[in-house]
């Protein structure tokens, strides 16, 4: 047992230096002054604030863009996780395998047809809704599945016959009950949103405008136009500005769990 334990975290390490390496050099390269000649050429921020001058707008866009996919998924997603939960049978497994179609279909397809539908509307093909209109397509069946997996793990009919014994509304039982119990989900499904929104790029570059890139598109941008240290650059943001952001979900995720402890 103590054998294939060290052995399993063995392995664990070696899978997680291999996935990180990448990020940890491409961070360095963006604090040298020549890749090429690696960090004895000396360390700067200079690229870091030249892509800071530049770019930010992108960074600040895929935070406002993941939270509002987010706000929408949740508003969605939760209801409709419930109503198919109550519903049940086979209809709402058709619906449930309906609304999971975008996960099916490639990103740039999904795109292809948000043009087709609503290109013309010149307005809102120019602003920051198209894009979250996407990313909502295609976020929403994660939320919707991760709500509805808590929620059949649960008695949850009990506990909404014992609240409407009780004289609560469906809305009371919905928000005083359900919510509470399927936060779990709620919140695992909210750190895959976010995280899929703001990584998104293939659904996005077929979206944005000039006026409307996203770090993704901007970070692409970056690699095929300027220095590979102004995109390292651009990297070292990226997890600046996202890490903070997923740090606080995955507590938001283990708060009841330290509560229950405590």
């Amino acid at each position: 047992m103590r054998l294939t334990t060290v052995a399993a975290g063995f392995v664990t390490v070696l899978i997680a230096a291999f996935l990180v390496t990448p990020a940890l050099l491409s961070i360095v390269a963006g604090l040298t002054v020549n890749y090429a000649r690696g960090v004895s050429s000396g360390l700067t921020l200079a690229w870091v604030e030249q892509v800071w001058t530049g770019y930010s707008g992108t960074i600040w866009r895929s935070i406002a863009v993941a939270i509002l996919t987010l706000l929408v998924d949740l508003a969605i997603g939760v209801p409709a996780a419930y109503a198919l939960v109550r519903r049940g049978g086979r209809l709402a497994r058709i619906i449930e395998e309906f609304v999971t179609l975008p996960v099916a279909v490639p990103g740039l397809a999904l795109a292809l047809a948000l043009l087709i539908a609503y290109g013309s509307f010149g307005t809102f093909r120019g602003s920051m809704l198209f894009i979250v209109t996407g990313h909502v397509l295609y976020t929403l069946p994660f939320m919707l599945r991760a709500v509805i997996a808590v929620l059949a793990s649960l008695d949850w009919r009990s506990l909404d016959e014992g609240a409407a014994s009780l004289g609560a509304s469906q809305w009371q039982r919905f928000v005083d009950v359900i919510v509470p119990n399927a936060r779990p989900g709620i919140l695992a499904g909210a750190l895959t949103v976010v995280t899929l929104s703001i990584g998104e790029f293939n659904l996005t570059w077929m979206l944005h405008t000039p006026l409307t890139k996203t770090l993704p598109v901007g970070l692409a941008d970056a690699y095929a136009s300027l220095r590979l240290e102004i995109a390292s650059a651009y990297t070292l943001l990226f997890f600046i500005m996202i890490m903070p952001l997923l740090f606080a979900l995955q507590w938001a995720a283990g708060a009841p769990d330290r509560g229950a402890r405590a």
